[in-house]
């Protein structure tokens, strides 16, 4: 398509617009605005395909347009004004636009490049320092430079510190406190120290970049009254070697920190700070201190921690007897410092805190006269110091009367600083303030420590229980040994049982007081034998020998009473030479009395029980016994259930407390041909319990788990507060006597761990006749029987056995836990428990409740039985303080738990994953009821 432009035919329209021009006209348009002096002029060029427009075509302007333009001078038409160009103004003239700002990570970047371009190369023939350096990597790269970035420079931080009065030098690689310091703050140039003779420049690369001058641009010096004296001096973790002595001149200072360097002596005229209160030396190698140190009067906080300190000389101002306060004080510089300088008239008055810890100290080198000591103290540390014998130290303390916290962590120190008769001398109560006495991982033992801090030398209580929490007021916590740190749930618990116990021995003294007023020591069986001599096999067949004879000889005596006197003369001698001494194994006594099979040994037992009834008690037993052809022979003499459950082995009169042996099911023998399923014969001191074979004794207690009927019939049953059947499992039933019950009216604790009970127990009761037969057994629900059977109980133990959750219903758990209310309580428990009858008591309630090992999946029962705190925190049904509920296959946690005033909730080892473990690890008890509480809609 051609570009020429063609003529147009609408020539007579007026039209405003004008045509594109693409070659120049020969007048050009008058310019509508002035250039401005930095702006180019706009020049026109000339179009890539010029058009060949005859000049007639300027008439293709509208007559309007052409009125508008102004008349211009004659110019050549050689030169158009579009290609004429106005020289640019000079450079100078133009205004420089202002650089962009640069943000923080710009700068950063800017500063790491001018550091890499300044840093060193490398040698290449260096040496490896390490492995690190043989990589090629790090060996060629340039060493890293420490640019202080985001702080002031060292003077910029001095310049400062004249406005705010406290100066932050830490962490500067500093071998001495800057001259500058002196020079801005004091006007003065400190002399050359002799391990620093030459001062490092504290100017740095960074004082000449931007934002530095920027900084110093906008902060001006204060003026001279609004400057401030020099308060705060921190310069730690540096490499200072020494002081200037005319640190002294900052009169003003109330802080020190120069922990962590390298400082091994301090100048003289450092004592002359007295406004000091703070002062922190350690980490340094110091190995003393100036001699007006000690009589500082204002200092509060003194650490000299990790050191190599040999002496704490705290009299040391004081040993002079003409010296003065005021006399002390002259400054031997010139007049120009003689000014007066207050010091302390005893030493550190005001010290509070004093830490001392890992230097070189021992107990003769810490001046502790009583009145050199600083009497303020309120913590004291000096671990990690061979103090050696401290009694004399201890006596100082002692009358400290702020001591609060004592610690003597793995210092060297033994039982021999504390002898019975270290505080004889001592007048008034020693320690009144004192909370913690810490001798972690030393010789001092606890035997040592009590036989020292009696009541009648201090009036707090001594605890040796660790925990996080402070000690309550009145408590005196002993670190000894290993640290071990308990919660308080723990430490609470342990009280609980040493109260408990302590009041069942107190009651069981009392009771066994009133019966007789010498108590015989209660000895085990193996001490009787040994008394008679009958450890040994052989020592028991010759005792057996004897008492054969013994018998024949007491039955010729009795034969031959009735005959003239001549004849027991004649018959006696023959005998004790003719007769041979017969040794019996176990076997052949079992065969003589009949005990080979197990129905022989029930049907002993039952007539041992026949033979113990209070109708026949006055009745020879021989009518219901064997046949004489099976009577036992004199030299054994079959164990009865009341001397069974009466054993010493078995039964404790001082605590009252019943424990019966555990019984497991047979099994078969090793041999292939066994099939007897009968218990094992009497072994080789069977018949005194101490062989490794099954003991009389406890082969006449029954089988069954809670052989309670004769438990009844015996005397004890009135007044036992403790019954153990743990690992009965030969027979998982209950042996009842007959009636409703309850039974035991004084049972306070019953344990029947690992008898494989179930939900439902087989109960067998006896006849109401009373000949000792039973009835058929029955199954009855576990918890309400025994609900019904021992409402006095307390503490019940039913761990690792066989429950489930169906067995924790509502009505089971409300019957076995909760208490009678308190009027049926008041109405009809008092005089019963008084007059020591058990039936018709009211429930107590329970306290501890264990049902660890179980199969239990739920808690719905506890869950319907937690409802009743819902907006009711009191009920006074409610004794239940310890739930033990551990491993068992518990999926979920009710929230509803958390209701339930518990002081102790165990749930380790369920399968539930909410809450977290760290929940009740962390905060016990109290922290597990509380996110239980939380989580209830």
């Amino acid at each position: 398509m051609s570009r020429l432009p063609q003529p147009s035919s609408r020539t007579g329209i007026k039209s405003s617009i004008k045509p594109p021009s693409s070659s120049p006209s020969p007048t050009p348009p008058t310019p509508r605005a002035t250039l401005s002096p930095l702006a180019k002029p706009r020049i026109r060029t000339q179009s890539a395909a010029p058009t060949p427009t005859p000049r007639q075509q300027t008439t293709l302007r509208s007559r309007p347009s052409l009125k508008n333009l102004k008349p211009q001078p004659t110019r050549s038409p050689t030169k158009s004004p579009a290609r004429r160009t106005q020289p640019l103004p000079p450079e100078a003239d133009i205004p420089k636009s202002p650089k962009p700002q640069l943000s923080i990570r710009e700068q950063i970047a800017l500063k790491r490049a001018e550091a890499k371009k300044v840093a060193p190369k490398v040698s290449s023939s260096g040496a490896f320092e390490g492995l690190e350096d043989t990589s090629p990597d790090t060996f060629h790269a340039p060493p890293p430079v420490d640019v202080d970035l985001g702080r002031w420079s060292i003077k910029e931080t001095i310049e400062r510190a004249r406005s705010s009065g406290a100066i932050n030098l830490s962490s500067r690689d500093l071998p001495c406190l800057p001259s500058a310091l002196f020079e801005i703050h004091l006007g003065i140039t400190p002399e050359p120290l002799k391990l620093v003779p030459i001062e490092p420049p504290i100017t740095t690369a960074t004082t000449t970049d931007i934002a530095a001058t920027r900084r110093k641009g906008d902060h001006n010096a204060p003026s001279w009254y609004e400057a401030q004296d020099l308060e705060i001096l921190k310069a730690w973790s540096n490499e200072i070697l020494e002081l200037q002595p005319e640190i002294s001149m900052f009169g003003s200072l109330k802080t020190v920190d120069l922990h962590n360097n390298k400082l091994t002596a301090l100048p003289d005229s450092f004592a002359d700070l007295t406004a000091l209160i703070t002062v922190d030396l350690s980490h340094n190698q110091l190995t003393s201190l100036p001699t007006n140190f000690w009589a500082l009067p204002n200092l509060t906080t003194l650490n000299l921690s990790h050191n190599d300190l040999t002496s704490l000389p705290f009299g040391a101002p004081f040993r002079d007897a003409d010296s003065k306060p005021i006399g002390r004080t002259r400054d031997p510089r010139g007049d120009w410092f003689a000014q007066s300088i207050t010091r302390a008239t005893d030493p550190l008055p005001r010290l509070t805190v004093l830490e001392v810890s890992h230097n070189h100290l021992s107990a003769a080198s810490i001046d502790h006269a009583p009145d050199r000591f600083p009497s303020l103290l309120t913590k004291l540390d000096l671990s990690e110091n061979p103090l050696g014998k401290s009694d004399s130290l201890f006596r100082t303390l002692g009358q400290l009367q702020r001591l609060k916290e004592l610690n003597m962590r793995r210092a060297d120190i033994g039982d021999e600083s504390f002898p019975v008769s270290i505080f004889a001398s001592s007048a008034g109560t020693l320690f009144p303030a004192l909370k913690i006495l810490d001798f972690e991982e030393t010789h001092v033992s606890r035997p040592a420590i009590e036989a020292v801090f009696t009541p009648n030398v201090m009036k707090q209580t001594v605890q040796f229980d660790v925990t996080n929490q402070e000690p309550p007021e009145g408590v005196v916590r002993v670190v000894v040994g290993k640290r071990v740190i308990k919660e308080a749930w723990e430490i609470e618990a342990e009280q609980k049982t040493k109260r408990r116990h302590a009041a069942a021995a107190e009651t069981a003294s009392v009771a066994t007081s009133s019966h007789t007023n010498t108590r015989e020591p209660v000895k085990e069986q193996w001490e009787v034998e040994a008394e008679q001599g009958l450890l040994s096999e052989g020592a028991k067949r010759r005792a057996r020998a004897m008492a054969a004879l013994a018998a024949q000889s007491s039955s010729a005596s009795t034969s031959a009473a009735t005959p003239p006197p001549t004849t027991p003369a004649k018959h006696v001698p023959p005998p004790l030479k003719m007769q041979p001494i017969i040794e019996k194994e176990p076997w052949e006594i079992e065969a003589e009395q009949g005990l080979l099979s197990p129905g022989a040994r029930r049907r002993a037992r039952a007539a041992a029980a026949a033979a113990t009834a209070p109708t026949n008690s006055s009745q020879p037993s021989a009518t219901n016994g064997p046949s004489p052809s099976q009577s036992p022979s004199p030299l054994h003499t079959p164990v009865t259930v009341a001397s069974a459950l009466a054993n010493p082995q078995y039964y404790s009169a001082s605590t009252q407390t019943l424990t019966l042996p555990p019984s497991t099911a047979p099994s078969k023998a090793a041999h292939a041909r066994s099939f007897s399923l009968a218990a094992p014969a009497l072994g080789r001191g069977a018949s005194n319990g101490t062989g490794n074979g099954v003991s009389e004794l406890a082969l006449a207690i029954p089988a069954p788990t809670l052989p309670l009927a004769p438990i009844t019939a015996q005397p004890l049953a009135q007044t036992l507060r403790v019954l153990v059947l743990a690992n009965r499992r030969n027979d998982p039933s209950f042996a009842l006597p007959a009636g409703p019950g309850p039974f035991l009216p004084a049972l306070e604790e019953l344990s029947l761990e690992a008898c494989g009970l179930g939900d439902a127990v087989p109960v067998t009761r006896e006849a109401e006749g009373g000949d000792g037969g039973f009835a058929l057994r029955t199954e009855e629900p576990l918890l309400p029987l025994l609900a019904a059977l021992f409402p006095s109980v307390r503490s019940l133990d039913l761990s690792y056995n066989a429950l489930t959750s169906a067995a924790l219903t509502k009505d089971a758990l409300s019957a076995l836990v909760l208490a009678d209310p308190p009027s049926a309580a008041e109405d009809g428990a008092g005089e019963r428990e008084e007059q020591g009858e058990g039936r018709g008591g009211a429930k107590r309630g329970l306290r501890q409740l264990h049902l660890r090992g179980n199969r239990l999946g739920a808690l719905d029962g506890f869950q319907q039985l937690a409802e009743r705190f819902r907006g009711n925190r009191d009920v006074p049904e409610w004794k239940l303080e310890e739930l033990d509920l551990r491993d068992n296959e518990i999926g979920k946690l009710p929230p509803e738990l958390g209701l339930l005033p518990l002081d102790v909730f165990l749930v380790d080892g369920n399968t539930f994953r909410i809450p977290a473990r760290r929940v009740w690890e962390r905060e016990g008890t109290k922290g597990l009821l509380s996110w239980l509480r939380g989580r209830i809609e």
